[in-house]
């Protein structure tokens, strides 16, 4: 089964950044689009997309609210995502997801997969801006 673990998590100031990971350690993820979603305390029932990134790392695709702020990379053979958050808001204070398209493998157009699309999540991690 596959599990994911995201880490990098913590208290910044506004302004600052953080560069979050997402790792797989029970299988492989190098052939699958990857997400990102958040989940603020007070919206318990709902969850963000933030970005995406395709199966070679070669196109990615951002929440209006991250763009030019949020850049997601990933290292295939270290078997993680990377993203990378600047410039960062007191609103980004979520608790911050990965998560694995595993029904499609080798895909590469991340615009157009939705929240249903992703699965094996992972157990988040805390990412708490001050301002």
């Amino acid at each position: 089964q596959l599990q994911l673990v995201e880490s990098g998590g913590g208290l910044v100031q506004a302004g600052g950044s953080l560069r979050l990971s997402c790792a797989a350690s029970t299988r492989t993820i190098s052939t699958y689009p990857i997400g990102w979603f958040r989940q603020a305390t007070w919206k318990v029932r709902e969850r963000e997309f933030v970005a995406a990134i395709s199966w070679r790392g070669g196109r990615s695709y951002y929440a209006d609210s991250m763009k030019g702020r949020f850049t997601i990379s990933r290292d295939n053979t270290k078997n993680t995502v990377y993203p990378q958050m600047n410039n960062m808001k007191p609103e980004d204070t979520a608790v911050y997801y990965c998560a694995v398209a595993v029904d499609r493998p080798y895909y590469s157009d991340v615009t157009s997969l939705r929240e249903t699309d992703f699965g094996s999540w992972g157990q988040g991690t805390q990412v708490t801006v001050s301002s």
